[in-house]
C-alpha cells in the first residue's frame, strides 16, 4: 500500500524564497521547480529550501534534478516523461526518495505505472497558460477514471486549477491539488494559501460524509 501524500495542497515555485514563505504559510508538501542545469545556483537553492521545509516539518519535491535530490537527501523527485529516460529510478530507489511522475495521456500513464511512482500527476485538467501544452484539457472525468486506475496510489491533479475549482478535483477523487498562478500571482500568497488548506481540507472532509 502507497503512503499518502502530507497534504491535498501542493504548492509548484521557482525559488527558496517562495518554498520558505508558503510552508510558513502552513503548506507541507512544495515542489521547487527550477529549469536551469544542475549547477552551484541549483544547489544552493536547493539546501535553503530543504532547511526551511525540515524547520517546519515539510516536504520538499524537486522536480527533475534527481542526481541533486539524491545528494542533498531530498524527500521527493518529481520527473517528467522524458526524465524517465535519463534518470536512474534504482539510485534514487536506493537512496530512500520518493518518486511522483508527470502523465498526461493513458500511454503516460501505463509507463508511469510500470516504474511504480509514490505519486501520478496527471494534467491539465483545465487550460493552463503556464506552458504550451500539447494535450487537451483532461476535466473532471479523467480525474475520477485514473484514480480508479491507480487506487491505492495518489493522485495529484494540476493544470489551471484555481482556489474555486479545487474542491472539485479532491471530490472526483484527487488525493492532493497542485498550483502555481492562483497562489503566487495572488496579491496576498499567504492567506491565500492558508485560503488552500482550508479549501482542501473542507472538501476532503465533505468527501468522506
Amino acid at each position: 500500500m502507497k503512503t499518502g501524500l502530507p497534504s491535498r495542497f501542493y504548492p509548484v515555485v521557482d525559488s527558496a524564497v517562495w518554498v520558505r514563505r508558503l510552508v510558513d504559510a502552513g503548506a507541507r508538501l512544495i515542489q521547487l521547480r527550477i529549469k536551469q542545469p544542475d549547477g552551484p545556483f541549483v544547489r544552493g537553492e536547493l539546501r535553503i529550501a530543504r532547511e526551511a521545509c525540515a524547520a517546519q516539518g515539510a516536504c520538499l519535491v524537486l522536480n527533475d534534478h534527481w542526481q541533486a535530490a539524491i545528494e542533498e537527501q531530498v524527500d521527493f523527485i518529481h520527473l517528467g516523461q522524458e526524465d524517465l529516460d535519463e534518470a536512474d529510478l534504482g539510485a534514487i530507489a536506493r537512496a530512500g526518495i520518493r518518486l511522483g511522475v508527470s502523465t498526461h495521456s493513458d500511454e503516460e500513464l501505463d509507463r508511469a505505472l510500470s516504474v511504480d511512482p509514490d505519486y501520478v500527476a496527471l494534467g491539465p485538467v483545465w487550460p493552463t497558460t503556464l506552458k504550451k501544452m500539447p494535450w487537451a484539457p483532461q476535466g473532471l472525468e479523467r480525474i475520477a477514471g485514473w484514480k480508479r486506475r491507480l487506487g491505492d496510489t495518489p493522485l495529484v491533479a494540476i493544470g489551471g486549477i484555481t482556489l474555486e475549482r479545487a474542491p472539485s478535483c479532491i471530490e472526483a477523487g484527487a488525493d492532493a491539488v497542485a498550483v502555481v498562478s492562483d497562489v503566487l500571482a495572488n496579491a496576498d500568497p499567504e492567506g491565500r494559501a492558508r485560503d488552500w488548506i482550508v479549501a482542501t481540507d473542507k472538501a476532503v472532509a465533505q468527501a468522506v460524509l
